[in-house]
């Protein structure tokens, strides 16, 4: 309960930091331009507020319903769908009334501050805490691999030497380079000391995804059974903690990356599980689970598996270093829609409990902004999005304004509001659904 509540407290701070933060990006343009702001909301007040203050022509307040926040513009058709005002004659002070590019401004205001946010975060983390990384040599026992990856040549414990000709340094970052980005040779080291170039696939990313192959390189480390769930494969087999795992199905399993790889790509439903039990040899006959698990808890044997590098950054760095970090931080999360919108992609979207799974267990502050520059970061992309009640539908529909001449019907608006908020809502039942489905099911 006390991590549960420790998770819950994080994403609450971080949604609300970003959603007030978007919203004064709509805010401040919008008194900027002389335009009557008429509530500035954190979260929704349906039917009552938790809290509001009238302050001049704004209501300040807070919801109850934590699915965002909002500010009501006067004369904009948005979520409060106020048609008794879009009714009336249009008054100066109104948003309608405001020359396009002036709206254009106001509507571009919060996903502004939400990328300029992310990257000033960056910058900070790297100003304040640095950066940890490992070199290949750092890598005690190199890689362990997938299928899909020995099938363009890479081999249990190499290490990466270069991508595209570039010194690799950042070794965790492999597998988003992999998924992400257009990668298109990569130098190993095999255990030998022996380098060779291997040509990439320009789909290896769709191929790993479609596969069930990620991450797709892990660090070897060797381990020992700690512990054996109840009722489990492994305990229906008869496995014992003391036991020490040396072979599945005639393949010797020295490091956990062997035993995931030998459970993923099993033949047939039973595994021959041969472990050292009191100095003999002893074969167990295992049905692992749908999820290629036993039911085990491991237990690192080796602390020194990878020894990590830091680096520290001055202010003048860390604004460099940062800004480098934000630009693929977007790039790479664009890179991702390519797999949400299929049906594997889709299963795995999730809601405020996935959001919340993101956060450490335990306050750390640094683990913390580094959540929040990147859900900042997200929050802009998804509302730029061209959907109605986002904000990129309205931008959508002012740049055909701007570049037609001729301004969309009220009615015509209203319609998409409503065609967007139904979408909107639709969306964000089906990601906390899936939450729901995986917390029972999974």
């Amino acid at each position: 309960m006390t991590v549960i509540l420790i998770k819950a407290a994080q994403l609450f701070l971080s949604l609300s930091i970003l959603i007030v933060l978007h919203e004064l990006g709509h805010f401040i343009p919008a008194k900027l331009f002389g335009t009557r702001v008429e509530k500035f909301y954190l979260f929704f007040d349906i039917k009552f507020s938790l809290f509001k203050k009238k302050i001049g022509d704004t209501v300040y307040g807070i919801g109850w319903l934590p699915l965002g926040g909002y500010v009501k513009i006067a004369g904009m058709i948005d979520e409060s769908m106020d048609k008794e005002q879009m009714a009336l004659p249009a008054k100066p002070w109104e948003f309608r009334s405001k020359p396009s590019w002036q709206r254009l401004v106001i509507m571009l205001g919060g996903v502004t501050v939400n990328f300029i946010l992310g990257f000033v975060i960056y910058m900070m983390i790297l100003f304040v805490w640095g950066t940890d990384y490992a070199n290949k040599e750092d890598i005690k026992y190199g890689f362990g691999v997938t299928k899909t990856m020995e099938k363009h040549g890479f081999q249990q414990g190499d290490r990466i030497v270069s991508v595209d000709g570039t010194p690799f340094h950042e070794m965790a970052d492999i597998n988003t380079y992999l998924l992400f980005r257009n990668v298109d040779t990569i130098v190993v080291e095999r255990e030998s000391g022996v380098t060779e170039n291997l040509t990439i696939p320009e789909d290896i990313g769709t191929q790993l995804f479609e596969a069930g192959d990620l991450p797709a390189m892990t660090f070897r480390v060797p381990f020992k059974l700690d512990s054996i769930v109840p009722g489990s494969p492994a305990d229906k087999a008869g496995l014992l903690v003391s036991d020490k795992l040396l072979y599945i199905n005639g393949t010797e399993v020295n490091y956990l990356s062997d035993l995931t790889y030998m459970l993923k790509n099993k033949s047939g439903d039973v595994i021959d599980l041969v472990v050292k039990r009191d100095g003999e040899n002893k074969v167990l006959k295992v049905t692992p689970n749908p999820d290629f698990t036993l039911g085990v808890l491991t237990e690192n044997t080796d602390l020194d598996y990878i020894k990590v590098r830091h680096k520290d950054y001055s202010f003048g760095e860390s604004i460099t270093k940062g800004a480098s970090v934000g630009y693929w931080k977007i790039k790479d999360y664009l890179g991702q829609f390519k797999y949400i919108f299929t049906k594997k992609g889709a299963a795995s979207v999730g809601g405020f409990a996935a959001i919340g799974n993101m956060f450490p267990p335990s306050w750390d502050w640094r683990a913390f902004w580094e959540i929040t520059a990147f859900l900042s970061i997200m929050l802009g992309v998804l509302n730029l999005m061209p959907i109605p009640a986002l904000d990129g539908g309205h931008v959508m529909f002012l740049l055909y304004e701007i570049v037609s001449g001729r301004k969309p019907g009220d009615k015509f608006m209203e319609y998409a509001q409503l065609i967007g908020f139904i979408l909107l809502i639709s969306l964000v039942l089906f990601a906390n659904g899936n939450d729901i489905y995986k917390a029972i099911f999974e």
